[in-house]
């Protein structure tokens, strides 16, 4: 029996990006954050990425947007981040999702990018990771 509270994850910035267009086949993502459907966490560093590549590929218009509705919406949630784990060397870039899964105990980050795969062999800490296709099964149970 599934438990009653609400995944957290931690979304690597591509997936978010596909997300936000609503002639996307992915919409489906950013519309279950927007309702509530699981919880975000995210950092500054997360944050300050979000803005920059959202910018890039829309517009500063629609990052600012985007950036707006995640700072309102009580299921994402702010984490502080004390520890750089620095588990994934090849690029290091994507340390930071790594460091806000762990720092709130998220029970995925979701990710395309393999540069996450060496998480999987990483006795601790544990750091699931789930894709697109692979998050929204977990969401439909």
């Amino acid at each position: 029996m599934r438990s009653s509270k609400k995944l957290t994850v931690v979304i690597d910035t591509n997936v978010l990006l596909v997300s936000i267009s609503s002639r996307s086949k992915y919409h489906w993502l950013y519309q279950a954050l927007l309702k509530g459907k699981f919880s975000m966490a995210i950092s500054q560093d997360i944050l300050l990425e979000y803005e920059e590549i959202i910018g890039k590929q829309w517009s500063k218009e629609v990052a600012v947007n985007v950036l707006r509705s995640l700072s309102e919406l009580p299921n994402v949630v702010f984490v502080p981040i004390f520890y750089k784990l620095g588990l994934i060397t090849t690029d290091n870039d994507d340390n930071k999702f790594v460091d806000c899964a762990f720092a709130a105990n998220a029970d995925y980050i979701i990710t395309h990018d393999h540069h996450f795969d060496v998480l999987q062999s990483v006795p601790f800490p544990r750091i699931p990771l789930a894709n697109i296709h692979q998050f929204e099964q977990i969401l439909k149970f």
